[in-house]
């Protein structure tokens, strides 16, 4: 639609620009006027001001302006309307384009609320875009937030420390929040005004110094990432432990491949509970390499023995094709 006003634009100025060309030239070649004054004689005719002739027309003068206000008026009018057509058009797309992203994210249920469509925030945006679940983005800048919108993600164009506009990307229904903003006083405001609004949200954020991590929890993030710290311990791993930080890159991102790690919740009714891995056999019938199980109790166990014992509420984090982990989750989640 931007392109089609600029056009619209360009050809309103061409249509002007042309019959000012064109009356200009025949004034001065059927009167024989001055440029100036067959400018301005033009001017006056296709803007329809009314004013007097500054000089008497002859026949053909007469003859000549009469085709000018038919066809020069007329093109500039048509120009100018087709103009105002399109920004019409734009209003009313834009109008009718925010209800409905309003209604969409008030749809959305179980879903992510990222802060800051930065650098951190924007990459994990993409990360839950590319994993499919449902997210929304709030950032007080509106060029990130076109940016965000041209991806096809949802966004609000807000202060994501105003408790407004927490609720506006439904917070009182999401499920976790990713706090990505600049700052980490921003960070925890925003953390503190989320789990406020609701003290089951899980939430994410990122320390941009060392000594914000143990605020930042203390404000109720679950968990804290530190961009610096983090880096530093990869870049060495990369140099001492090169095949592990490749297998690392390759479990955590598998960007373009159909692998991923994900964790599985055992539901309560699941006909798994009480089952041992060993029983379970979801290396060979589902594909699955079980890396760690979650205990309900808080407890992880890494490497787990095939003898381990799967109870409801425990988390399976496993790792392999994507449709192998979709048949794992249907079979913890599937009832007894």
């Amino acid at each position: 639609m931007e392109k089609t006003l600029a056009r619209r634009a360009a050809l309103v100025g061409g249509l002007l620009i042309s019959s000012l060309g064109f009356g200009t030239i025949g004034f001065m070649v059927v009167e024989g006027y001055p440029a100036f004054d067959a400018f301005y004689m033009t001017l006056i005719t296709v803007a329809t001001v009314g004013y007097m002739e500054i000089h008497p027309l002859s026949h053909a003068g007469r003859v000549f302006n009469s085709f000018l206000i038919l066809f020069g008026v007329s093109a500039v009018f048509f120009g100018v309307g087709a103009l105002t057509q399109t920004i019409i058009e734009l209003e009313l797309q834009d109008t009718f384009g925010k209800r409905r992203r309003k209604r969409v994210i008030d749809g959305l249920k179980d879903h992510y609320i990222i802060c800051g469509f930065g650098r951190v925030g924007r990459h994990a945006a993409f990360e839950l875009q590319r994993t499919g679940v449902p997210f929304v983005i709030i950032d007080r800048s509106e060029p990130r937030a076109e940016m965000a919108r041209q991806a096809g993600m949802h966004v609000i164009v807000a202060d994501s420390t105003r408790d407004e506009s927490l609720r506006q990307a439904g917070i009182l229904r999401a499920r976790g929040l990713v706090s990505a903003l600049a700052t980490d006083a921003d960070n925890v405001f925003v953390i503190l005004s989320a789990k406020t609004l609701n003290p089951k949200l899980t939430v994410v954020t990122r320390a941009s110094e060392e000594e914000a991590e143990q605020k930042l929890r203390l404000a109720g993030a679950d968990t804290v990432f530190a961009p610096f710290s983090m880096a530093g311990h990869r870049l060495a791993q990369a140099l001492v432990r090169p095949h592990v930080s490749t297998f690392l890159d390759f479990a955590t991102t598998a960007m373009g491949l159909d692998v991923a790690i994900e964790q599985v919740e055992v539901a309560r009714s699941s006909e798994v509970i009480a089952k041992s891995l060993k029983e379970l056999h979801l290396s060979r019938d589902y594909g699955v390499i079980v890396m760690a199980i979650k205990k309900a109790g808080g407890e992880m166990l890494f490497n787990p023995p095939a003898e381990s014992t799967i109870a409801a509420g425990d988390y399976l984090i496993a790792m392999g094709a994507i449709e192998n982990l979709q048949k794992l989750e249907k079979l913890v989640t599937a009832r007894a």
